[in-house]
């Protein structure tokens, strides 16, 4: 069974990264895990209708779940580097 890591670590990735460029920009921080979250949900629908090959996704609503589930995972990545480059200073 193949599922898909290859696609969903792609939208993480792109979702970090749009998280990144949220945080450099005005936006509060408080909003970056939401954007996080509908950047993959997006993302997630968009790999689905172009067929990306290892889509882990048979429907779109799958498609939005997986996108939002990997942006919001983002968030999570970003939490644990943020931890233990905290506890790594003190």
């Amino acid at each position: 069974m193949d599922y898909g890591i290859a696609n969903v670590t792609a939208i993480v990735v792109i979702s970090f990264l749009i998280g990144q460029a949220a945080k450099a920009s005005s936006i509060p921080d408080k909003w970056i895990p939401v954007i996080c979250g509908v950047a993959g949900l997006i993302l997630g629908v968009l790999a689905f209708y172009i067929q990306m090959p290892d889509m882990p996704a048979q429907d779109p609503i799958t498609a939005a779940a997986v996108g939002a589930a990997s942006g919001f995972a983002a968030t999570g990545v970003h939490q644990v580097y943020k931890q233990f480059t905290r506890d790594a200073e003190e």
